[in-house]
C-alpha cells in the first residue's frame, strides 16, 4: 500500500484542504488495516503528519528526486525499493469513504498474477490497484496521477474501472470539497471530528441541496462533467439539470486551448454570465479551472482556493477575482470549485439531498414492456 500525500501552504484555503485530507488519510489507514492490508508506506513531506501515523504502523517513504514533486517517479521509487507483486496507490484524501469490502477488492486484484489495473477515474486516476507492479519500472510515468490510466492504457495494459460512486470518485482537493463533507456530515470519524473545527461556508451547499429535491427548479452543471456523471445525477435528483459539459482532460491531455464558454466569458464578462444564469436557473455547480485557466496554467493554490470560498479580497489573479466577485452577485446559489465538485460531488450531492425526504427521486421513466401477447381478435 501506497498513499502519496504533499503538504498545501499556509493560506486558509490550503490549510482547509491540508487537514481534512491528513484526517482523511487517517481514517484510510484505520480501514485498510481492518482488511488486513500488508505493509502501508506513506510518501509525504508533511514531517508531523508522518510522525504522527507512525504510531499507526505506516512506514514513511522519502522520495530521493528533488522538487517538483513527480507522482509516476516517486511511484517507481516506491515499487523498485519495496519491490511488492502488486501495489494499491491513494492520494491523499481519496478512498477513505470506501467500505471494507471494496478495499478487499482492492487488495485481491492487486494480489492477482497478471500485470492489470484497477482504476477508479480511468480518465483522472486518484487511486489504483496494479497487478504485476513491475511492469510500471519498463514504462514512463507522468508528473500527475491524474493521467496515469491514459498511460497505462496507451502502453497496452489491461485496465478496469471501479464503478462510479460517491466513493469511488470523491477527491479532497479544494476547500469546496471540504465543505460538502461537512455539510452532508459525511466521512470517517476522524473526517467529520477535522471539518467541524474548521471555519467552512456550507450555506449555500444547503441552498443547492434543497433545490435538487424540488421537481420545479433547475440546476446548472459547467465543466468536466463526465457524462456517466450527468446520467445518475439526472436521474438520482428531482430537479431538471442544464448546463454544459467542457475542458475534461485538460490535466491528462493539457495540449487542448481555452473552452468555448471561457471565450465567450472573456468577450462579454463574468457578470453577464451571472446575471444570465440568475435568470435560467435555480442553482449553479461550477468547475472553474477550465474556464479560468486556457492555457492550462493555474493561479497559486491560495488563488484558486479563496476563490472556492468566496472570498475574492484574497485572490490576487484579477481574472479569478473578477468571476469569484460576479459569483457573489448571482441570484441562486453558486458553488465554485474543481473537478471533484462535478464528479463525486455530484454524487454526494444527489445522495444528501434526500435525508428527510420520502419524494420518488425521479418520475417513472422506463418503457412499458407488456408480459403478455396482446389479445388478437380471429
Amino acid at each position: 500500500m501506497v498513499i502519496m500525500h504533499g503538504a498545501h501552504g499556509t493560506s486558509h484555503g490550503e490549510q482547509v484542504v491540508e487537514h481534512a485530507r491528513q484526517a482523511a488519510t487517517e481514517d484510510l489507514i484505520v480501514r485498510l488495516r481492518a482488511v488486513g492490508a500488508g505493509s502501508i508506506h506513506l510518501l509525504t513531506d508533511a514531517v508531523s503528519f508522518a510522525d504522527r501515523v507512525s504510531a499507526l504502523d505506516v512506514v514513511p517513504f522519502a522520495s530521493a528526486k528533488p522538487a517538483p514533486f513527480h507522482a509516476g517517479g516517486a511511484l517507481q521509487e516506491a515499487i523498485r525499493s519495496l519491490r511488492p507483486d502488486g501495489v494499491v496507490y491513494f492520494g491523499s484524501g481519496t478512498g477513505s469513504l470506501l467500505e471494507e469490502e471494496e478495499l478487499r477488492g482492492l487488495l485481491t486484484f492487486a494480489a492477482q498474477p497478471d500485470p492489470a489495473a484497477l482504476l477508479n477515474n480511468p480518465f483522472s486516476v486518484d487511486f489504483a490497484a496494479v497487478s504485476g507492479a513491475s511492469r510500471l519500472l519498463e514504462m514512463d510515468l507522468p508528473q500527475g496521477d491524474n493521467a496515469f490510466g491514459l498511460a497505462l492504457a496507451d502502453a497496452g495494459w489491461n485496465c478496469r474501472a471501479l464503478p462510479r460512486t460517491a466513493a469511488t470518485q470523491f477527491d479532497i482537493d479544494t476547500p469546496t470539497d471540504v465543505a460538502l463533507l461537512a455539510a452532508t456530515a459525511t466521512g470517517g470519524e476522524t473526517l467529520r471530528t477535522a471539518v467541524r473545527h474548521l471555519d467552512l461556508p456550507t450555506e449555500a451547499i444547503r441552498e443547492v441541496l434543497d433545490r435538487l429535491v424540488d421537481r420545479k427548479a433547475c440546476t446548472y452543471l459547467l465543466g468536466r462533467v463526465n457524462p456517466g456523471t450527468w446520467a445518475w445525477f439526472e436521474s438520482n435528483v428531482a430537479c431538471r439539470t442544464a448546463g454544459i459539459l467542457e475542458g475534461r482532460g485538460m490535466r491528462g491531455y493539457p495540449d487542448r486551448p481555452g473552452t468555448v464558454l471561457g471565450a465567450l466569458v472573456d468577450r462579454t464578462s463574468p457578470e453577464i454570465l451571472f446575471d444570465r444564469l440568475g435568470r435560467l436557473c435555480d442553482a449553479a455547480i461550477i468547475d472553474s479551472r477550465p474556464f479560468l485557466s486556457p492555457e492550462g496554467e493555474l493561479p497559486p493554490a491560495e488563488d484558486r482556493f479563496s476563490s472556492d470560498l468566496m472570498a475574492p479580497a484574497e485572490v490576487t489573479d484579477e481574472h479569478w477575482r473578477r468571476f469569484t466577485e460576479a459569483a457573489m452577485t448571482c441570484d441562486v446559489p453558486v458553488l465554485l470549485g474543481g473537478h471533484n465538485l462535478v464528479s463525486g460531488g455530484l454524487y454526494l450531492l444527489g445522495d444528501a439531498c434526500w435525508q428527510g425526504y420520502e419524494l420518488p427521486r425521479r418520475l417513472p421513466t422506463e418503457p412499458f414492456e407488456p408480459t403478455e401477447e396482446p389479445h388478437v381478435r380471429p
